[in-house]
Protein backbone atom coordinates (compact mmCIF):
# COMPACT_ATOMS: atom_id res chain seq x y z
CA UNK A 1 0.00 0.00 0.00
CA UNK A 2 1.46 3.33 -1.03
CA UNK A 3 1.09 6.03 1.61
CA UNK A 4 1.98 9.69 1.80
CA UNK A 5 4.19 10.44 4.82
CA UNK A 6 6.11 13.72 5.17
CA UNK A 7 4.79 14.67 1.76
CA UNK A 8 6.57 11.71 0.16
CA UNK A 9 5.02 8.62 -1.37
CA UNK A 10 6.32 5.60 0.55
CA UNK A 11 5.68 1.96 1.32
CA UNK A 12 6.19 0.59 4.82
CA UNK A 13 8.60 -2.21 5.60
CA UNK A 14 5.72 -4.54 6.45
CA UNK A 15 4.13 -4.02 3.02
CA UNK A 16 7.41 -4.58 1.20
CA UNK A 17 8.18 -7.67 3.28
CA UNK A 18 4.82 -9.12 2.24
CA UNK A 19 5.45 -8.30 -1.42
CA UNK A 20 8.91 -9.86 -1.36
CA UNK A 21 7.75 -12.91 0.62
CA UNK A 22 9.90 -12.49 3.73
CA UNK A 23 9.14 -11.73 7.37
CA UNK A 24 9.36 -8.13 8.56
CA UNK A 25 12.23 -8.99 10.88
CA UNK A 26 14.24 -10.62 8.07
CA UNK A 27 13.49 -7.71 5.78
CA UNK A 28 14.69 -5.14 8.32
CA UNK A 29 17.70 -7.28 9.18
CA UNK A 30 18.79 -7.29 5.53
CA UNK A 31 18.29 -3.54 5.29
CA UNK A 32 20.35 -2.91 8.42
CA UNK A 33 23.17 -5.11 7.09
CA UNK A 34 23.18 -2.99 3.92
CA UNK A 35 22.52 0.43 5.48
CA UNK A 36 25.03 2.09 3.12
CA UNK A 37 22.72 1.28 0.17
CA UNK A 38 19.83 3.23 1.69
CA UNK A 39 20.53 6.97 1.92
CA UNK A 40 17.99 9.29 3.58
CA UNK A 41 16.11 9.85 0.33
CA UNK A 42 15.59 6.07 -0.03
CA UNK A 43 14.20 5.33 3.46
CA UNK A 44 13.51 6.78 6.87
CA UNK A 45 12.15 5.56 10.19
CA UNK A 46 8.78 6.91 11.29
CA UNK A 47 8.70 9.13 14.35
CA UNK A 48 6.69 8.06 17.38
CA UNK A 49 3.97 10.57 16.40
CA UNK A 50 3.80 9.29 12.82
CA UNK A 51 3.62 5.72 14.07
CA UNK A 52 0.84 6.58 16.53
CA UNK A 53 -1.08 8.35 13.78
CA UNK A 54 -0.67 5.38 11.50
CA UNK A 55 -1.87 2.95 14.17
CA UNK A 56 -4.88 5.13 14.97
CA UNK A 57 -6.03 4.78 11.35
CA UNK A 58 -6.79 1.11 11.95
CA UNK A 59 -10.22 0.74 13.52
CA UNK A 60 -9.55 -2.64 15.10
CA UNK A 61 -6.22 -3.61 16.62
CA UNK A 62 -5.49 -7.21 17.45
CA UNK A 63 -5.23 -7.96 21.14
CA UNK A 64 -2.80 -10.26 22.86
CA UNK A 65 0.87 -10.64 23.45
CA UNK A 66 3.14 -10.37 20.43
CA UNK A 67 0.47 -8.83 18.19
CA UNK A 68 2.08 -5.41 17.87
CA UNK A 69 5.45 -4.27 16.63
CA UNK A 70 8.12 -3.36 19.16
CA UNK A 71 9.89 -0.93 16.87
CA UNK A 72 8.81 1.97 14.73
CA UNK A 73 8.42 1.00 11.07
CA UNK A 74 10.65 2.14 8.24
CA UNK A 75 9.23 3.90 5.20
CA UNK A 76 10.78 3.35 1.77
CA UNK A 77 10.55 5.66 -1.20
CA UNK A 78 10.23 4.23 -4.68
CA UNK A 79 14.01 3.97 -5.05
CA UNK A 80 14.37 2.39 -1.62
CA UNK A 81 11.67 -0.17 -2.37
CA UNK A 82 13.44 -1.25 -5.53
CA UNK A 83 16.83 -1.23 -3.79
CA UNK A 84 15.39 -3.61 -1.19
CA UNK A 85 14.82 -6.16 -3.96
CA UNK A 86 18.56 -6.00 -4.69
CA UNK A 87 19.56 -7.08 -1.18
CA UNK A 88 16.96 -9.77 -0.52
CA UNK A 89 17.43 -13.37 -1.61
CA UNK A 90 13.82 -14.50 -1.66
CA UNK A 91 12.43 -15.92 -4.88
CA UNK A 92 9.96 -13.07 -5.24
CA UNK A 93 12.63 -10.41 -4.64
CA UNK A 94 14.88 -11.95 -7.29
CA UNK A 95 11.94 -12.17 -9.70
CA UNK A 96 11.03 -8.56 -8.96
CA UNK A 97 14.63 -7.56 -9.53
CA UNK A 98 14.72 -9.16 -12.96
CA UNK A 99 11.34 -7.80 -14.10
CA UNK A 100 11.50 -4.23 -12.81
CA UNK A 101 13.07 -3.15 -16.09
CA UNK A 102 9.81 -4.03 -17.83
CA UNK A 103 7.62 -1.92 -15.55
CA UNK A 104 9.08 0.99 -13.67
CA UNK A 105 8.86 1.77 -9.97
CA UNK A 106 5.60 1.81 -8.09
CA UNK A 107 3.77 0.31 -11.05
CA UNK A 108 5.87 -2.81 -10.78
CA UNK A 109 5.47 -3.06 -7.00
CA UNK A 110 1.72 -2.47 -6.98
CA UNK A 111 1.27 -5.12 -9.66
CA UNK A 112 2.71 -7.71 -7.28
Amino acid sequence: MIRSIRGVRVMLDSDLAAIYGVSISRFNEAVKRNKNRFPADFMFQLTAEENASLRSQFAILETGRGRHRKYRPYAFTEHGALQAANILRSTRAVLMNTTCGDAAGWTALVAW
